[in-house]
């Protein structure tokens, strides 16, 4: 049998779960037709009885299913039978996971009283010293079989004691010995975990759930569905997935950027548990991941979509090739299109909203990082002169009877569009909506004549961003090269499920170089319950940039790769993390790590330009990339020191310098 090495689920256009094996965690089982389960992990300190069955309590009652403890050392691990006691004697029978970092001892005896274990196999055999060693593969075999000795153990008594267990990569903890042979990328992350797994079945244990976690969505989502592929390949074993962003942050940055990664997976049919890792209460993680895969619980099998073969390669990006428009497509980032027929536009100051600024006293227009690149007016014009790079957007009939065509273009529907066919629009740009249904070879045929064409796709299927993908490959397939704008416009809902859904339905498509800007949109009528329209339409600017930001499209703003917390945070992370905001937030396309622990330190903030890492009692370490640069700096000067990194290093600008560069 020849394996289609583009193939990671059964179909990329119609909505269908991955089959897997079903792994037995207590009482609650995970994989096969169960529902995809929901987990956190506590933030207390392990030696902490009370405080830590308070908090599993508050998590069980927000509906975690799997409840993760860290174990960092005996000592930890011994204690989990004193807080697994304790929970039932409350009436608390809520599976719990010990979390294993460098120390197989704490496992091994975990194992033998919580429901299951998660190792990392890049730091369970191996000390990360940030080598580069040159293995032959006798050399490399002698790796594996030492690491074979360490975790054979761990795997008898997992299996005596019907214990389960997570093979958990993390994209910013593979070993030196992973990394000098597959590099820094997805297929190291795989064969990482690979590496155990193949002990694993050798010895006949296969109570196992793998996951491939980073804090780039990008990297994360190609780990995963290289893993899947892997495993068919290789015949081993359809084993459950658990789905998470490391470092996904806070606040609306947490939740759009665990939407894209986690989202876009979930779409595919893949992933049976999830953790939404936000640096808020654990309780606090569980509504959104309940949001998230609540989507799928009753999403159609059914579709009118054609399965096409994929274009694209799955496990590397490249982004579609398209023609220039005026500054979209080609080459040019994804741009912002705001909807804003909705509303009468007379004042300047109507502008704040999408990141355009009227200075009277210089009499000149400013910006800031979210600043719209068009806006889209139907037929609602704006009534005055708009700032030098703002294009607007009229309805066809409308623009036909304005003066300034040269900063006003037409947007007209694709039926409209093909019935001008030898009659062209004479215009420098030409948006065309289309939706992904309605595409058919005379469509194609009209737009490969057309170059000066933007494609506005939009769709009205429930499975949004498989059917949106089906007409991008359509159009790859037959040399379709206009730039596309997904446009997604939603109907009445509260803000963090709009942030979630557009996310989920857009993010998945950027991720793998599909699309040239995005256009988020309310239903006719639609009144979310936002404060007012012009608050909405804020919203739905910042959406649309923290969309294309967590895809890695487009920076626009600096971005945090802060650790949900844990027993071994050493810091208050909610706390440190919203100090280093206030004081950095103004420095675009700046990745600052805020780690709380050596665990979670240069590893998981791999991604990161900078770090912030706790290392003791009131002690941080600062870090440049992934070297540390500043030991043992005291607490209450720590970011002052990280400021004045940043400064040396040439990236430091004054937020009135940031303000007058805009």
């Amino acid at each position: 049998m020849v394996l289609d090495h583009k193939k990671y689920c059964d179909s990329l256009t119609t909505y269908k779960r991955r089959e897997t094996i079903v792994v037995h965690i207590g009482k609650v089982p995970v994989g096969g037709n169960n529902p995809i389960r929901l987990q956190s992990m506590t933030t207390t300190d392990t030696m902490n009885t009370m405080a830590t069955v308070e908090q599993c309590i508050r998590m069980a009652d927000a509906g975690c299913e799997y409840i993760r403890i860290t174990a960092p050392s005996v000592k930890e691990a011994e204690n989990l039978q004193v807080i697994k006691d304790e929970l039932l004697k409350r009436g608390y029978n809520v599976p719990l996971v010990a979390d294993i970092h460098f120390t197989p001892n704490a496992a091994e005896v975990a194992a033998r009283i919580v429901e299951k274990v998660r190792i990392n196999p890049g730091n369970y055999a191996d000390k990360k010293r940030f080598e580069n060693i040159v293995y032959t593969d006798e050399t490399y075999q002698d790796e594996l079989n030492r690491i074979r000795e360490k975790f054979i153990p761990l795997v008898k008594i997992c299996k005596e004691h019907g214990t389960a267990m997570r093979i958990g990569t993390n994209h910013g903890s593979l070993s030196d010995r992973i990394l000098s042979r597959y590099g820094d990328t997805p297929l190291g992350m795989v064969e990482s975990a690979l590496e155990f797994l193949r002990i694993c079945e050798a010895l006949e244990y296969y109570n196992i759930v793998l996951s491939m976690k980073a804090s780039n969505t990008r990297v994360m989502v190609q780990a995963y569905r290289l893993l899947v592929q892997k495993l068919n390949e290789e015949g081993l074993k359809a084993y459950p997935l658990h789905l998470g962003v490391t470092e996904a942050g806070e606040a609306e940055d947490g939740r759009i950027k665990s939407a894209v990664g986690i989202g876009a997976l979930l779409e595919d049919g893949l992933g049976d548990t999830v953790r939404v890792s936000l640096t808020e209460e654990p309780e606090f993680e569980i509504p959104v991941a309940y949001k998230l895969v609540n989507r799928y619980s009753t999403r159609s099998t059914d579709s009118s979509s054609l399965d096409i073969e994929s274009p694209i390669d799955p496990y590397a990006y490249k982004r579609r090739e398209t023609n220039e428009v005026d500054a979209v497509g080609g080459t040019n980032v994804p741009r912002v299109l705001v909807d804003l027929s909705r509303i009468t536009i007379t004042d300047y100051k109507q502008l704040k909203s999408i990141g355009h600024f009227y200075l009277p006293e210089p009499d000149k227009w400013t910006m800031n990082d979210l600043g719209a690149d068009f806006v889209y007016t139907g037929s609602n014009p704006i009534a005055f002169m708009l700032p030098m790079g703002l294009k607007e957007i009229r309805d066809y009939p409308f623009w036909l009877n304005i003066e300034d065509k040269r900063n006003k273009f037409p947007y007209i529907k694709a039926n409209d569009f093909m019935g001008l066919e030898g009659n062209p629009i004479q215009a420098d740009v030409v948006f065309v909506e289309v939706f992904a249904e309605s595409v058919n070879p005379e469509l194609i045929h009209a737009l490969q004549g057309q170059p000066k064409v933007v494609v506005v796709l939009r769709t009205a299927h429930e499975h949004a961003m498989a059917s949106l993908r089906q007409a991008l490959f359509l159009f790859m397939k037959q040399g379709v090269k206009n730039p596309c704008v997904l446009r997604r416009d939603y109907a009445d809902m509260d803000l963090e499920s709009l942030q979630l859904q557009s996310s989920t339905d857009l993010g998945g498509l950027l991720i793998d170089g599909l699309g040239d800007g995005v256009m988020l949109g309310l239903s006719n009528n639609t009144i979310l319950p936002f404060e007012q329209e012009q608050s909405q339409i804020k919203v739905l600017n910042e959406l649309s940039f923290g969309i294309l930001q967590a895809a890695r499209t487009r920076m626009s703003k600096a971005e945090y790769i802060s650790c949900p917390s844990c027993g071994r945070t050493l810091f208050d992370l909610q706390e440190t993390t919203a100090m280093i905001r206030k004081r950095t937030d103004h420095l675009k396309g700046i990745k600052i790590g805020i780690m709380g622990c050596i665990v979670n330190g240069p590893g998981e903030m791999a991604d990161a330009d900078y770090g912030y890492v706790g290392v003791g009692k009131g002690k941080i370490a600062l870090y440049r990339g992934q070297e540390v640069v500043k030991k043992s700096v005291p607490a209450e000067q720590a970011v002052d020191e990280l400021i004045e990194l940043i400064r040396e290093d040439g990236n430091w600008l004054s937020p009135l310098q940031s303000e007058l560069n805009a």
